[in-house]
């Protein structure tokens, strides 16, 4: 929990962690507290559960990211990785939720679902890259599952919905020019901020032809994109990010 800003700083308020999940605080932005996950075990497997419970009041400032990125290794007897993250935003509050590229490797199984509450008034952020198989190695996903949602709600009603799923062969699925066209890495950006709208413009002019944004709403902005590559998705998403933060991206994203 991020408290209310003394002074123009926000401050951390509680924090609790167990298992091999763990929260670093590097110094950040002067008026925002950075928070950097950290999951020890080294990745993700069948029977596996990570919950992330996160909320900033009034006017506080947030960032949440992670140290690098999360490997979702090879499930058995039919047993899922799980991940739910739940996040709230009170008025006027900040929080950039950005995780760094989950990657799949074959025989992996990932259900995922992202929650936030927020208000009108408030500014939030999110990336989600996924890196389909370790392409530098030849890896191809012939079997594999993910499940993977995001919802966001604002004074108690569904502003957006969106839901991912592969299982099989995800490689041949995302061969398919009307799926993936060859594209073995991918991204979902949401914005909702009360200047959403003043923003589709500068970002339009800072992504390549595999991806592309809309408005939802004035005060809701969606980005999509596709890459050859984790390598070619950040291309894609630094400037874009960099973008949408004002320059303000988490440290970890330029490491």
């Amino acid at each position: 929990r991020v408290n209310a800003p003394e002074s123009g700083v926000s401050r951390l308020q509680t924090v609790r962690q167990e298992g091999s999940f763990r929260m670093l605080f590097p110094r950040g932005a002067k008026q925002r507290v950075d928070a950097v996950m950290l999951n020890t075990a080294g990745g993700i497997t069948g029977g596996d559960r990570f919950d992330v419970r996160a909320h900033v009041a009034q006017g506080a400032q947030l960032a949440l990211t992670t140290q690098a990125a999360e490997r979702i290794y090879r499930a058995t007897d039919g047993h899922r990785g799980r991940v739910c993250n739940t996040l709230s935003l009170e008025a006027n509050a900040h929080l950039f939720w950005m995780p760094q590229e989950t990657i799949l490797f074959n025989n992996s199984a990932l259900h995922r679902k992202l929650h936030v509450d927020l208000v009108p008034s408030a500014r939030f952020l999110m990336v989600e890259p996924m890196i389909f198989g370790r392409t530098a190695s030849g890896e191809t996903l012939e079997n594999a599952e993910l499940r993977d949602s995001v919802e966001i709600w604002r004074d108690g009603t569904l502003i957006y919905r969106d839901t991912v799923a592969f299982t099989g062969n995800i490689t041949a699925q995302l061969n398919r020019k009307a799926i993936g066209n060859g594209a073995r890495g991918m991204a979902n950006v949401v914005l909702h901020a009360p200047d959403a709208a003043t923003k589709i413009d500068g970002l339009r002019a800072v992504l390549p032809d595999t991806a592309g944004a809309s408005l939802l709403a004035d005060d809701l902005l969606v980005m999509r994109a596709l890459a050859a590559d984790g390598y070619a998705l950040r291309q894609c998403l630094l400037p874009a990010l960099t973008y949408l933060t004002d320059t303000a991206m988490p440290k970890n994203w330029r490491l």
